[in-house]
């Protein structure tokens, strides 16, 4: 991998692996496998992979937390999702050096279906770390850093700022904000990142350079969008910040990122 995410031949490297997950967080990742092993087994489970900065090796204790998607053998049903609440709160409770889990759940037809190619497809291939069972990667393309994967991994942000809207005006505790806030901040990021990587020509996960690199091409939105990456990292229960961020600079994104990139094909 070069310092731009790629690897020899210009496509996008895959970005974690298992021996970068850092020492403290060890015992949570061991954890994750045998409860998903347990709860899941071999007749609703295909395999499972870890994303996000544990696997990426860049994780702190105590402010990280732990991001798992679980690739099914058929559509995610109540019974997966209850059992997948399950495994987030007994790992979320166990454990100190995480702050909150994750469980995505989703078909193996959907993440190799032709829609998501470019955007469920890419996020196995590049930015997920074989976990459990047998790798999807290996049933999917390489991806280089075009317009196409810009539009269909984060083409859809205008669609995304109404439900947070709502969401902002449901949260009625600085938990739920903070869970709000570290959503928002993220997909801000993402997507402004996203917004600039065809014309970078590289792929990072990382918020802070996302930020910096996009203020490179956008030096009076990079102070809202440092600041949305903070709130990725570190949430706050800051309410005009969490505004700024859906109202203010969220419309101001969508807007520019489908002037340039177009919007992300429908979902059935």
């Amino acid at each position: 991998m070069n310092e731009r995410g790629l690897d020899r031949d210009g496509t996008i490297a895959r970005e974690g692996a298992l021996d970068r997950v850092p020492a403290p967080f060890v015992p949570v990742v061991d954890a994750a496998r045998a409860q998903i092993t347990e709860a899941f087994g071999r007749t609703r489970l295909h395999s499972a992979y870890l994303y996000g900065s544990i696997p990426r090796g860049t994780a702190t204790p105590g402010v990280s937390d732990l991001d798992l998607q679980l690739a099914l053998h058929d559509e995610p049903t109540e019974a997966d999702r209850a059992d997948a609440k399950a495994i987030e709160a007994a790992l979320d409770r166990a454990f100190p050096q995480i702050d909150g889990v994750g469980i995505l759940l989703t078909s193996t037809r959907a993440l190799l279906s032709d829609v998501e190619r470019h955007d469920g497809g890419f996020f196995i291939a590049c930015l997920c770390t074989p976990l459990l069972g047998p790798d999807l990667a290996e049933q999917l393309p390489r991806y280089h850093p075009t317009a196409l994967l810009a539009r269909e991994t984060n083409g859809d942000l205008a669609r995304v700022l109404p439900h947070w809207r709502a969401k902002a005006a449901e949260a009625t505790t600085d938990a739920h904000r903070r869970t709000l806030s570290r959503l928002v901040g993220r997909r801000i990021v993402r997507t402004g990142f996203t917004l600039i990587m065809p014309g970078w020509g590289g792929w990072t996960s990382d918020l802070d350079q996302s930020a910096e690199l996009f203020g490179r091409y956008y030096p009076e939105r990079v102070e809202q969008m440092r600041i949305a990456a903070s709130m990725g990292r570190s949430p706050l229960p800051d309410q005009a910040v969490l505004g700024m961020l859906i109202n203010e600079l969220g419309p101001w994104l969508a807007a520019e990122y489908t002037a340039l990139h177009g919007e992300k094909a429908p979902r059935p």
